[in-house]
């Protein structure tokens, strides 16, 4: 039996963004320089990556408030905020934590279901606050890695936000209405925790649904990839390499799906 994904709840998206903005800081605050050059960003420092972080939010606080637009209605917002990101470590930290703040108020002010505008229109993913707090919990967790590394302490990802990292990247990224120009394929994803996805794509875009435990899926994939969810995360983010993962099938399958742009 193939499921739709779902959203998890936004009590706990609040909480593990939280979370990980938490642990982003404590990487800031210990860095011996914040001009260190990050490994999985190269053309970014530190200093950098907590800039484009701290000013994200506001942005994203912005468009939920908003309601629903058919353009980004906050475009001056990430902008202005990142020329007024502080250069003292100190008054950063506390610049990252109040922009965090102002996320997490705006999440809870909207509430999971109200409407906003997203650049995902045409994929499986709501246009909703809810599918931005999850877009936004994965983005953060991602960069806290990306900081971690760059400090010399990097620690994988926790299961409970990698595990929904996987169905968020396949339905937000990849699950996308658009033009497929190769043979349908089939792609299956695993996880050494348990949860399995199918991933269909066929002329007209790409689906992705969950599979329940102990269900067949249909016809055998033509690819397949298993890791941990972290591994399979930091993969799609292109943060690890391949070769961390157990390939089974067709690889260039992948290779089309990385290269696939559906808007075209």
């Amino acid at each position: 039996m193939l499921n739709t994904p779902e959203l998890p709840a936004l009590p706990d998206l609040l909480r593990l963004i939280d979370e990980r903005s938490t642990a982003f800081r404590a990487a800031i605050a210990a860095a011996p320089d914040l001009d260190v050059q990050v490994p999985t960003c190269p053309e970014w420092t530190l200093a950098d990556l907590a800039r484009h972080l701290g000013s994200g939010r506001p942005f994203w606080a912005a468009v939920v408030a908003a309601g629903p637009a058919d353009a980004p209605p906050a475009e001056a917002v990430a902008a202005r905020a990142e020329a007024q990101a502080p250069q003292d470590r100190e008054a950063l930290l506390a610049w990252l934590a109040a922009s965090t703040q102002e996320l997490l108020d705006a999440l809870r002010k909207a509430g999971p279901d109200a409407d906003c505008w997203t650049w995902w229109g045409a994929s499986q993913s709501p246009l909703t606050s809810g599918a931005v707090a999850r877009h936004q919990l994965q983005e953060i967790a991602v960069h806290t890695y990306d900081a971690q590394l760059a400090v010399g302490a990097a620690q994988p990802l926790p299961d409970e936000v990698a595990l929904d990292g996987v169905e968020e990247f396949l339905s937000t990224c990849c699950a996308w209405s658009g033009n497929w120009p190769h043979e349908p394929a089939v792609v299956e994803y695993h996880t050494t925790e348990g949860r399995s996805w199918r991933f269909t794509v066929e002329a007209d875009g790409a689906r992705v649904a969950r599979i329940a435990e102990g269900d067949e899926a249909g016809a055998p994939a033509d690819a397949s990839a298993r890791g941990t969810a972290a591994e399979l995360v930091l993969w799609f983010h292109g943060r690890v390499p391949v070769d961390s993962l157990e390939l089974d099938g067709d690889r260039l399958v992948f290779d089309r799906l990385f290269a696939w742009d559906p808007t075209a």
